[in-house]
């Protein structure tokens, strides 16, 4: 192995060896940076408040729709076991999340705020510990995140259960899938280390207790709080975005959703994040943000207008328009994550971007305004991901890449300087 791989190779070894991360590398190619994302103080503490203001709008679209529970229905399209599980949980919405920031020419921008199950903290915080300690005159600023989300964790257990319950946790998350097992891996550190007890399963292993109501097992093992990486949109039915396809198994998780909700009203079971998370991961909240700006107090209009992009629901746009606008649009469906589910305009092809728009199932797609992010002299961007726990900017992760973001990017470490 000769050229970049092998000067690679030793940083991936270092990688390998935390016990964390086990995947340096992604067909063939790696998935990492060594030198790292050097922040400027400044520029961090601007993306901490942009990110904690959007998490306040989010909040009041929250309320909002606690209010008008036909918003539901009407505006974001809900099934009826995602109504079930925001109205189990609202206004309840918020753990951690991470706030998507691009630099542009015109200011701050959000691509989306993923509350639902947000990713990336391993490869932020690994990273950060590895590279760090050569730069000792910049601030890893991952350093207290693992303390600032156990603390968040402890204290809505505090809140919501009542009575005796066990200190243990379930970490739930889909276990036929391999990429989040970085992210497993650390949260389990993490509780361990605090005394905690964690049992590992997916939403198949939950059950009730036939001897003590409202107790919630995983498997067999009684849990007083449900680490939830396993998405919303997963638990409730499954439908495709796209009018052409079926999904094989469309059927939601009635029994262990049934189990959960039980554990919930009897103050049994701390869910983290809340199942009311199902409303404003769904992208529509964007659109909702700018179609309905008026219902929003004068701070949170003037966030909205500055740092999110216009957005519409796809059905409210004409399609002639969207055809001549190509360059200028980019559609989101609404619970997809980057890749296949996001068709950036002047990125897809003329025939991409017409079957897009052609199968693209009705209530179920948004349009949003593109916008250049800032690059280097390589063509690259940073997408920025400002971590929030419990509302407040607790870590800064960075992907880097040529165009949209995507699994090719690479991860590398943030500090911050100044």
């Amino acid at each position: 192995m000769t050229g970049p791989d092998r000067d690679y190779e030793p940083f991936a070894r270092r990688i390998v060896d935390t016990g964390v991360l086990t995947d340096p590398w992604l067909d063939g190619a790696p998935r990492f940076r060594e030198r790292p994302v050097f922040v400027p103080g400044k520029l961090a503490r601007q993306m901490a408040k942009v990110g904690e203001e959007i998490a306040a709008v989010y909040e009041e679209l929250c309320r909002i729709v606690d209010g008008e529970q036909e918003l539901l229905d009407e505006f974001f399209g809900l099934t009826p076991f995602q109504k079930a599980m925001w109205i189990a949980s609202a206004p309840l919405w918020h753990g951690i999340a991470r706030a998507d920031v691009f630099v542009t020419d015109e200011g701050l921008q959000i691509a989306e705020l993923n509350c639902d199950t947000p990713t990336g903290e391993a490869e932020a915080v690994v990273l950060g510990e590895l590279v760090a300690p050569a730069h000792t005159l910049a601030k890893d600023p991952n350093a207290a995140l693992g303390d600032r989300f156990c603390a968040m964790v402890d204290a809505m257990r505090t809140h919501l259960v009542v009575g005796d319950a066990p200190r243990t946790i379930g970490l739930v998350y889909p276990t036929e899938f391999t990429e989040d097992l970085s992210l497993v891996r650390l949260y389990r550190k993490w509780f361990e280390a605090r005394g905690w007890q964690v049992v590992l399963g997916s939403p198949y292993n939950l059950d009730s207790s036939d001897d003590s109501p409202g107790t919630v097992r995983l498997f067999d093992t009684p849990i007083s709080v449900l680490v939830r990486h396993y998405k919303t949109d997963w638990w409730g039915e499954r439908q495709s975005v796209w009018d052409d396809e079926v999904m094989p198994d469309p059927r939601p998780l009635e029994d262990p959703l049934a189990a959960v909700f039980a554990g919930m009203l009897e103050r049994k079971l701390a869910v983290v994040n809340p199942f009311g998370a199902v409303l404003p991961q769904n992208k529509r909240a964007m659109a909702f943000m700018w179609e309905h700006v008026h219902r929003f107090s004068p701070h949170a209009q003037e966030i909205i207008q500055r740092h999110v992009p216009v957005t519409s629901r796809l059905e409210t746009m004409h399609e002639e328009q969207l055809l001549v606008e190509k360059r200028e649009w980019v559609l989101k469906s609404d619970y997809g994550a980057e890749g296949g589910e996001v068709i950036v305009g002047r990125y897809a092809t003329d025939e991409e971007w017409q079957l897009t728009l052609k199968h693209a199932r009705p209530g179920r797609w948004i349009a949003q305004r593109y916008f250049q992010a800032e690059e280097d002299d390589l063509g690259e961007a940073i997408n920025y991901g400002v971590y929030l726990v419990a509302g407040e900017a607790s870590g800064l992760y960075a992907r880097v890449q040529a165009g949209p973001t995507d699994d090719r990017a690479l991860s590398a470490a943030t500090l911050v300087v100044g």
